[in-house]
């Protein structure tokens, strides 16, 4: 079935990423942008390549209403609506997979999403979101970290859109210091939000004020609404983060064994609680928390997902331990499993050679 899609967004100054944002978006039937106060040429560049663009001023800034704003242009008759940023872009054929996977009764559809890259170029934190809807049903709310609120008929129907990949490539230069005032809003404006509460927690945490980190994350926990096992989990581990930075170490790792209890499916806080073990030079014990880890193998779809677990650092940890324990070749085949998945990592490539010199000098003696 052929639906009419529409890609909207909003931007500002973001003249570098408007030719490869309107060449992912091409498969397109409308493209609608609201600009909120750009200096440079994004306005000229961005209409040259066919798309509708407004201009609207947001005063004071907040992302819901700008994202409200930018659900107008939309034309009548769309199906379909796709909201991303212009530092972002869908991979080819995206379209086509997306119209498979929507039915006649779908609102809202889940599709995966590379959020950070790592400078060799491989995937980092990876997610699967739904900033995809159905026309004309939904409004944004939120000053910040905003999300869809439904206001159709009935219930919401998910689909997830297998093979549609949205691809986040932000400028780094950019300030995220409008965050935590907009999400200290957001808590005033809806204190019973667990999720803006968790977020702003992190955001503390992200600034270094770790004490206030610590007794937001704590807040978050206490609240009745908090029941999302694996948010739970995170509060957690950014509470024994903060500790571990207060030297707080002993109370740390009874957080991370809440962690683990909260959420044993996942891998984070295994490793997490590895690292603080490896801090105090406990090698076996980094071993079984590593393995425990590495028992899971599948990899969760939501953005609590982190990069380090599913990278070189488990078995990076593994190597180290199994060195201080003179088992060389457990060792080696740790480190060779951690530079396979980091080759461009100088440390992990000496590690390796210096544990094959050892490995080579032992079977002389």
């Amino acid at each position: 079935m052929s639906y009419r899609v529409c890609v909207y967004a909003i931007c500002k100054n973001e003249s570098q990423f408007v030719e490869r944002f309107m060449d992912s978006i091409s498969e397109a039937d409308d493209i609608c942008v609201l600009d909120t106060g750009s200096t440079d040429d994004t306005v000229e560049r961005l209409k040259a390549r066919g798309a509708h663009v407004e201009q609207k001023i947001i005063a004071p800034w907040r992302f819901d209403v700008a994202r409200n704003k930018s659900l107008k242009l939309i034309p009548k008759n769309a199906d379909i609506c796709c909201c991303i940023d212009l530092d972002e872009q869908f991979q080819p054929g995206w379209r086509e997979k997306l119209e498979r996977a929507w039915q006649p009764d779908t609102t809202r559809a889940r599709y995966r999403y590379t959020w950070s890259f790592l400078p060799d170029g491989r995937e980092g934190c990876v997610f699967w979101t739904d900033k995809i809807h159905k026309n004309g049903c939904y409004r944004w709310v939120n000053p910040v970290h905003e999300v869809l609120q439904y206001l159709g008929e009935g219930g919401e129907r998910f689909v997830d859109t297998e093979g549609v990949q949205l691809d986040h490539h932000p400028d780094p230069s950019k300030s995220r210091g409008q965050y935590l005032p907009l999400l200290e809003l957001a808590v005033r404006e809806d204190p019973q939000n667990d999720r803006n509460r968790h977020y702003l927690g992190r955001e503390y945490m992200f600034r270094g004020e770790w004490a206030q980190a610590v007794s937001t994350l704590k807040a978050h926990l206490a609240m009745p609404q908090a029941v999302w096992r694996d948010e739970r989990c995170a509060s957690m581990r950014y509470i024994a983060r903060c500790l571990r930075h207060l030297e707080r170490g002993d109370e740390a790792a009874l957080w991370l064994h809440r962690a683990i209890a909260e959420a044993p499916y996942l891998r984070e806080p295994y490793l997490e609680f590895a690292d603080l073990l490896y801090q105090q030079k406990d090698w076996c014990g980094v071993i079984f928390m590593v393995n425990c880890a590495l028992a899971i193998t599948e990899r969760p779809r939501t953005y609590i997902c982190e990069p380090f677990a599913w990278g070189s650092f488990p078995y990076d940890l593994l190597s180290i331990a199994y060195f201080h324990l003179s088992q060389w070749e457990s060792a080696l085949k740790n480190a060779e499993k951690a530079f396979a998945l980091a080759p461009d990592d100088a440390r992990l490539q000496e590690n390796c050679a210096l544990l094959r010199a050892k490995i080579q000098k032992e079977s002389r003696i």
